[in-house]
């Protein structure tokens, strides 16, 4: 009966999760993934979610078969309402931006292998891939890709306390007016981008925009989103089978993720509504559980030199990136957003341009997250993979 209740409280929470996104201020700033976060690791760290025995086995496959699901799900959908074609209409500072960023946290993570990797760390070749992946794509990347190259749901939620520790204080310091401190960095002028607003999301309620969600003109739609999806899910299982003779998690998250990609470029898929907050409440639902994970036991000497090892590579990247951005003229603003749109994904450029008071930028930082979304996975297998072989 209790792992009835706590999987019926992973599937609910994010509703209320949500409920409190949409009303609340605070939450807003906090963003959805956070809370969740909080939902699952407060129960953890009580030990409320203890089971012996054969109850204990019971409940990690429903947790497995839940994780195992709901990151395939969420990953297409996030993917549907991208306009990836807007890349091709962007400015060449915004192009010079997003691969400054990309190029930083590369040489940032690939140091940081270095530096780190006789330091005790387990597994740290796949938690370098991950990082590439979050810091390119955001949570999405980061749980999918530790997903399929089955990384420790522990080590995950361990890496992501610490990720979450060390961006969190940049987006405040960025948001509290550190902006300003770019600005004086890179004193260059903006030029604005300009697409058909219905391209992107309303500027004014963020990417995440859960109203109207349930009404009838929206609802059937996002639900034939979900089965698109699903279907996608099937043929990268199917593929899987084809390949190897069973399910890979790797196979099957490159396959929908390029199907996605593929997906998106079609106007009837792209217009489907809120499919990117329908992939949100599966990654909610993810981040209840990985978080329900957690065991305070795991927090040892060995977990404060991964903490040592992700302050590396942000503080890395973000000195790499200013670097890169002075070179080529690109602005505080634009810089901004182009390193949160990757550190953190699109949900969070338009608060970071709503305090910058400059919504010049906005859809660059959009853009470069959305591209982040798409090659972050397949940077992070890539690096992964390539720093394996040198352990």
């Amino acid at each position: 009966m209790k792992i009835v209740i706590i999987t019926l409280g992973y599937l609910l929470f994010p509703l209320l999760i949500i409920a409190v996104y949409k009303k609340f201020a605070f939450a807003k700033k906090v963003g959805t993934v956070m809370l969740a976060y909080a939902v699952g690791i407060i129960p953890a760290l009580c030990g409320w979610l203890q089971m012996d025995g054969a109850d204990s086995t019971s409940f990690e496959n429903v947790q497995k078969w839940i994780m195992n699901l709901s990151v395939p799900i969420a990953i297409p959908l996030m993917l549907f309402n991208c306009n990836f074609k807007l890349w091709t209409k962007s400015l060449p500072k915004t192009t010079a931006a997003f691969f400054g960023g990309m190029f930083s946290i590369i040489i940032a993570v690939v140091s940081g292998f270095f530096i780190f990797k006789n330091t005790g760390i387990d597994d740290i070749a796949n938690i370098s891939g991950m990082m590439t992946a979050i810091y390119t794509g955001g949570t999405m990347n980061f749980y999918a890709l530790g997903s399929s190259l089955q990384v420790d749901p522990n080590t995950i939620t361990l890496v992501y306390t610490f990720e979450m520790l060390v961006t969190f204080p940049l987006i405040l310091f960025i948001v509290s007016g550190g902006y300003k401190l770019f600005r004086k960095i890179l004193p260059y002028k903006d030029e604005s981008v300009s697409l058909d607003p219905v391209e992107v999301q309303n500027e004014d309620t963020g990417l995440e925009n859960y109203s109207g969600i349930f009404t009838k003109k929206v609802f059937p739609k996002m639900l034939l989103g979900l089965a698109i999806s699903i279907l996608f899910l099937g043929i990268g299982a199917g593929l899987s089978f084809l390949i190897t003779g069973k399910l890979n998690e790797l196979i099957i998250i490159l396959t929908i993720t390029t199907l996605a990609i593929g997906a998106s470029f079609s106007k009837k898929i792209r217009e489907l509504p809120k499919t990117f907050e329908l992939g949100m409440f599966f990654i909610l639902i993810f981040s209840i559980v990985v978080a329900s994970q957690f065991n305070i036991q795991s927090v040892d000497s060995s977990a404060l030199t991964m903490l040592y090892f992700v302050l590396y590579i942000m503080f890395t990247s973000v000195i790499l990136h200013l670097l890169i951005s002075r070179l080529f003229k690109v602005s505080g603003d634009l810089f901004g957003v182009a390193h949160i749109g990757l550190l953190c994904s699109p949900p969070f450029i338009p608060p970071i341009v709503a305090a910058m008071g400059n919504k010049k930028v906005l859809i660059s930082g959009i853009v470069i997250g959305l591209i982040g979304y798409a090659v972050g996975t397949y940077l992070g297998v890539a690096l992964a993979w390539c720093l394996n072989l040198l352990i």
